[in-house]
This record gives structure tokens, C-alpha cells and sequence, in this order.
């Protein structure tokens, strides 16, 4: 059997945390694990994203409601980029996790680069769902939605 075997590209890479690293830490938490997953920004895939985010998130052992919360912001994020992606291109999200809070960065190459409105009901959605949100809009046309969500029992104590 012959032909093109090749298809959308899809990579993950998982950093475990570093003994002896020269990182920064801030002093409150540290970083235990640094994931990053990169897939087509097409759709389709937002499902490996949904996936990826609850599995983190329960290691953190974030509550149910918490990683469903988790799960439909980093949906929202990858909506408001895909509707502005290259064709083609990559939809990059990092995972940093931390002692008590995750914190989430997805991005995309847009065609019409653009920070998400700020005033709309999808924004407001996003930001309360996910506890934090913020974006930005790099000179080679990436724009980033950054979220960080903190555990709920680590706010109570």
C-alpha cells in the first residue's frame, strides 16, 4: 500500500519539574509540571484540549465543577482564536502547573491580528469561568489568551 501518510501535524510535550532548576520561583507555589500541546487550529480538535485541560486539572485535584469550568473556558479561548486563525496554522496552548492553581496559554497566528473584545458576554464568560483571564497580540501577529484558575480549597484555608 503506498501513498501521503502525512496529516495534520500534533505534538505534546510534557516537562516534568527540574530538580535544581535556575528558574525563578515565586515564593507561595512552585511550578510542578510544564505542558504543551500543539494541533491544528481547525475545531476538530478542540475535543484533545478539553481533554488534556480536565486531566491537569484533576492532578491538581481541582473539584468537578472546577474542571468543567476549566474545560468550557479553554473552549471559549480556542473559539475566539480559531475565528481569526491562518489557515493552516497551529493553535499552541501551554499548561503550567503549580501547587494550587493552573494556568493556561493558548494561542494562534491570527490573519487580522486582534485581542479578543473585552466587553462582550463571551469575555465575561471566560474571565468567570476560569478566575483570570487576559490577552495580548504579539508583532508577529499571535494572539495569546492567557487564563489561571486557583484551586477553591486552597482560597478557603
Amino acid at each position: 500500500m503506498t501513498g501521503d501518510t502525512t496529516g495534520p501535524a500534533f505534538t505534546a510535550v510534557v516537562t516534568d519539574r527540574a530538580v535544581g532548576s535556575m528558574a525563578p520561583r515565586l515564593p507561595d507555589y512552585e511550578v510542578q509540571d510544564r505542558v504543551t500541546i500543539q494541533l491544528p487550529a481547525d475545531g476538530a480538535y478542540l475535543s484533545v484540549l478539553r481533554t488534556a485541560t480536565a486531566g491537569l486539572a484533576a492532578r491538581l485535584d481541582f473539584t468537578l465543577d472546577e474542571i468543567e469550568d476549566l474545560r468550557i473556558a479553554v473552549d471559549e479561548a480556542c473559539g475566539m482564536l480559531l475565528a481569526q486563525a491562518v489557515p493552516g496554522s497551529s493553535l499552541d496552548c501551554d499548561f503550567t502547573l503549580e501547587d494550587d492553581r493552573i494556568s493556561i496559554t493558548v494561542s494562534a497566528i491570527s490573519q487580522r491580528p486582534r485581542p479578543p473584545a473585552r466587553d462582550t458576554f463571551a469575555w465575561t464568560v471566560l474571565s468567570a469561568l476560569a478566575g483570570s483571564a487576559d490577552a495580548s497580540v504579539s508583532t508577529d501577529g499571535r494572539v495569546t489568551v492567557m487564563l489561571r484558575k486557583v484551586r477553591e480549597s486552597s482560597r478557603s484555608g
